[in-house]
């Protein structure tokens, strides 16, 4: 045994020295959450099920924030666990908790509000808050027309923060949160008449107006606002400083671009009037020529959808047009295309599909090997529509101007250029009317959403008012991976 002397002071050293290794062991040993997540080999992310953040088509998971955070997690190299929230109070709840999931991408706005429950990344998407009203009804042009209406928002949204500070200011304003309602919802009681008003962001509005042709903008509710990811609170930075790295990265590689390109850039071409005439001839017209457009799109290994928008594209389905400049038929052939294809009676609707379905596949099989999916499919419809020549034209402007010649977000910038003296002179077919077939690829990609969305066979929802076309519900509403992508 130690001298009775000796003991106390030696004991309180070995207790100092263990205390301090406990703690330098705390120090060392406690990962921050990025270490974590990759040690773990796992990202957990909270999303909302919803057409313009995540949803579960038969092919598999997709969306815009799915791809987004998909690609952030091939980033760390970890594996990508999503989670669903039935609404955004708990999410947030969610985020908060102890062993929860380290990131919410849900096409958040970072209110003050929120601010007090999270933390925000860098911004990725620009949008604007909207007041939606139905057509036919008197037309909201201010705040103060809010008085008196049918308004329903999504329980714990930035609309409902939005028009909680609007009451305060006129008490007369009355509104409802609903958290079992998503955005679809939404436009569809606005489009049958349910509600009077809502509010949603503009990129909502437009990956979704074209299933609801009632549906008006009435006016912008503030100045447009970003979206961003959220992490739990606290002081460790590793997470969220990774995110934004991951952010700017994209933002400037183009791959942000690419993935806006994907899911919104083909929205509003139809319009309004477009869409319910669209709807009209999905009843009326297409199911005389369906079958056809399924035969000789299996035998050209064509999407027969695809193949059915380029035909709605020309014709609007309609087998005897013929243009002022000699093409002619539902698949507007030329006479020297349709004499390659076998074609010998351009008007028969069925020899013009099969003269189509082939032309389009031959179109396909002359690209550049460089070129690759989705873009394939982008380059082979402006291909059909204005020319190889034209297109390798256009391709090589693109590469003079540093941008990627196999990427169809960058040659349909050099496309309208080719009707300007100034570059049309240095190429090698010379003159083209280049605006046509920009327009053309995004006519035809936005009928192939609708075709795509609308022959699921699972698909559910209600039915536009005045027409047939379902509108799918909300984990529902993409084409399938195994489609080319937007």
């Amino acid at each position: 045994m130690f001298p009775q002397s000796d003991f106390r002071p030696r004991c309180a050293k070995w207790l100092i020295a263990t205390g301090l290794f406990l703690m330098l062991s705390a120090c060392v040993d406690k990962p921050t959450t990025l270490e974590r997540v990759k040690e773990d080999g796992v990202l957990r992310v909270i999303t909302r099920n919803s057409p313009a953040t995540y949803f579960q088509d038969r092919n598999g998971e997709t969306g815009f924030e799915y791809e987004l955070v998909k690609r952030f997690a091939e980033d760390l190299g970890v594996e990508l666990k999503i989670e669903t929230s039935d609404n955004l109070d708990e999410l947030f709840d969610q985020m908060q908790k102890p062993g929860g999931p380290v990131l919410a991408a849900a096409g958040l706005i970072d209110t003050e509000q929120r601010k007090k429950q999270v933390r925000f990344s860098h911004p990725y998407l620009d949008v604007t808050p909207q007041v939606i009203y139905r057509n036919g009804q008197s037309r909201p042009t201010d705040a103060g027309d809010l008085v008196g209406k049918r308004i329903t928002v999504l329980k714990g949204s930035s609309h409902a923060e939005q028009l909680a500070a609007l009451k305060l200011k006129n008490p007369a304003i009355e509104y409802e949160e609903s958290d079992a309602v998503e955005v679809v919802d939404l436009l569809r009681m606005v489009d049958e008449g349910q509600i009077d008003l809502t509010l949603v962001d503009s990129n909502e509005l437009a990956m979704n107006q074209v299933y609801f042709p009632n549906v008006r903008v009435a006016f912008d509710l503030g100045e447009g606002r970003q979206q961003r990811w959220a992490v739990a609170l606290g002081e460790d930075n590793s997470l969220i400083n990774e995110i934004n790295s991951f952010l700017d990265k994209v933002q400037k590689n183009g791959m942000l671009q690419r993935l806006k390109d994907r899911y919104y850039g083909h929205v509003d071409v139809l319009g309004y009037v477009g869409a319910y005439t669209f709807a009209q001839h999905l009843q009326e017209r297409l199911p005389k020529y369906e079958k056809h457009f399924q035969t000789f799109a299996k035998k050209e290994q064509v999407d027969w959808r695809l193949l059915a928008a380029i035909g709605y594209q020309e014709s609007m389905w309609q087998p005897s047009v013929t243009s002022k400049t000699g093409v002619r038929g539902l698949m507007m052939l030329t006479q020297n295309t349709a004499q390659a294809m076998g074609v010998s009676n351009r008007l028969d609707a069925k020899q013009s599909i099969q003269g189509g379905a082939k032309y389009f596949a031959y179109v396909k099989d002359q690209l550049d090997d460089k070129i690759k999916e989705p873009d394939r499919t982008w380059f082979a419809l402006a291909s059909y529509n204005i020319g190889g020549g034209h297109l390798d034209d256009a391709r090589k402007l693109a590469e003079n101007e540093g941008l990627n010649p196999n990427k169809w977000l960058d040659v349909k910038k050099m496309l309208p250029r080719l009707s300007q003296k100034k570059w049309y002179s240095k190429t090698r077919y010379g003159y083209a009317r280049g605006g046509e077939p920009v327009s053309f690829v995004a006519n035809i990609r936005r009928y192939y959403d609708i075709l795509t969305w609308v022959n699921q066979p699972q698909l559910e929802g209600s039915q536009v008012a005045e027409s047939n076309l379902h509108v799918p519900g909300v984990n529902k509403v993409k084409p399938p991976e195994d489609n080319p992508p937007l």
